[in-house]
Formats: structure tokens, sequence, C-alpha cells
């Protein structure tokens, strides 16, 4: 768990799992060689080996007393293809509530997209059916994003939103919300498309303060020194290079701090501007 305080804003990061991932199945150029190239990305980002260091969690965010849920990781017990993730018996709602957050003391679920490793924990299992976690909160899902992936058909990206997003929408629980939804006036959206239809980042600002949950526009810094690298599952890889690009000029060189939603220990940072691209300072 790491906490950080943005003038009136709590966030907290809890962490499902952590662990070095072969660069090439997730971003096809980050082989090993290319990766050690980067020799700013170690150790914190990357390892000897030219492993990426990656991060599977969630940020919880504290403003004008609601508690705000961003991305709900892969979650327990759910049928997956990728058997790393297959049916899982981890204890994250165990580390959420001793974080201090309760599920039932959660008020909004912001969905930045409707990937498998970003939607889990939105239910659990009971009785044998699929039921929201968090019973006193408004599901945040923009509008695009379950249009596209409520009438998707290839069981590997249909399951995570048949077990993990159509019961909260059956349920009554969720909000088809716009990509510049405000959820509090320190708290809101920004249309980031491209690795989905409709992908959203999070902004944050209060008392001066500024930051920004990037979501899955990037998955690793090496985007940064390399925006033109797609990642294998962008939907519209052309739009999600733009988006990156944009991002990382809008950002960059400001007191802005960056949060990555995959990003290893401390996961955030700052943008710099670097030769004719850019590279990402982890925060101290």
């Amino acid at each position: 768990m790491n906490q950080w305080q943005l003038g009136d804003v709590k966030i907290t990061r809890v962490v499902e799992s952590e662990a070095p991932w072969p660069g090439g199945w997730l971003l096809p150029n980050a082989t090993a060689e290319n990766v050690q190239k980067e020799n700013w990305l170690h150790p914190i980002f990357a390892d000897e080996s030219g492993k990426l260091r990656m991060s599977i969690h969630a940020y919880v965010i504290e403003s004008h007393g609601k508690r705000i849920v961003v991305d709900t990781c892969i979650g327990n017990d759910k049928k997956r293809a990728n058997p790393a993730w297959n049916e899982l018996h981890g204890p994250f709602l165990g580390d959420l509530a001793k974080a201090g957050y309760a599920p039932e003391s959660i008020d909004h679920v912001i969905c930045t997209h409707l990937h498998v490793d970003h939607v889990g924990w939105n239910t659990i299992i009971r009785d044998g059916k699929w039921v929201a976690t968090f019973t006193n909160a408004r599901y945040l899902v923009e509008r695009t994003e379950w249009d596209y992936w409520s009438r998707y058909e290839k069981d590997n990206m249909r399951d995570p939103v048949e077990d993990s997003v159509r019961p909260i929408v059956q349920g009554g629980l969720v909000d088809m919300i716009d990509p510049d939804h405000r959820v509090t006036d320190e708290v809101w959206l920004e249309p980031t498309p491209g690795h989905t239809p409709g992908h959203m980042s999070v902004r944050i600002s209060s008392r001066g303060r500024e930051a920004v949950i990037s979501g899955d526009l990037m998955h690793h810094p090496i985007q940064c020194a390399h925006p033109e690298w797609e990642s294998s599952f962008d939907y519209d890889m052309n739009a999600a290079r733009r988006t990156r690009r944009d991002f990382l000029e809008r950002y960059a060189d400001r007191d802005v701090l960056v949060f990555g939603t995959h990003f290893a220990t401390p996961s955030c940072g700052k943008i710099v501007t670097s030769g004719g691209s850019f590279r990402f300072v982890a925060a101290k």
C-alpha cells in the first residue's frame, strides 16, 4: 500500500499483484534487448534480464467525503484464459479493508475501461451468482465503452463483461456517463480513447496540486520514450498512439503527478522531455 496527500485529496494504492513480465507479450516492441537499452528504467521499472516490472492495483481517492475506487483489478474466482489470472484466491479485499476501505464504505467505482484486469473486483461470487462487491457504490462506466463491449462476442474479452460488468448493470448499480464526467469538483474524467473505444483517465486537482491517473493509455514507462509502441490489446492502435503522444505532450515538464495503472512501485512520478521524446521520473 502507498498513500499520497494531494491538497485535500488522499490517494491510496492497493496492490493485487506485482511482478516482472516478459515485455513482448504486452508490448511487442519491448523485447529484452530493447528494454535493456533504456537503462533509466532499471531497477524500478525493469529488471536486469530486460523484463518489465508491472503491477495490477487499484487506487482509492478520498474527495469531499466521497470514497472513489479507480479500477478493480482481476478479482477472485474468475475463470480466465491467462493461467496466471485464472481462478485467483488473493487477499485484495482484505488488504483494501486493512487500508481503511471496507467494500460497503465505497461511494463510487470508476472503470477507466472494461478490460479483464480493470473490472474483476466489481463482483464477487455468492450462492453461485456474481453480485456487486461494493454494494453502496455507483459504478461509473463510459457509454461508448459499454455499448462496444456489451455486444462483443469473443470469449476471452466477453467473459469479464459477463461476470464482472453485466451483473452490476442488471442490478441497477451502473451510471452510464460521458467521458468528461465530474465526480466531485476535485475529481473528474477526461476522454483518452484508443486502447478501448471509451477509455478514460482520471484528473485530480486540489489546492493547487494536480494529478492524473492514466489508465491503460500507457502500460509501462517505456512508452514515454516510445509512444509509438502499441499494446497487443489496443482497440485502435493509431488512435492509441495519438492519445499517448497528446497525453505526454500535455503533462510533460509540468507539476502534475502521473499515476500509472500498471506502473510498478511507487507507481507515480512525472513526465519530462528527453531529446525528442519523454521519460518518466519516479516519485521519491
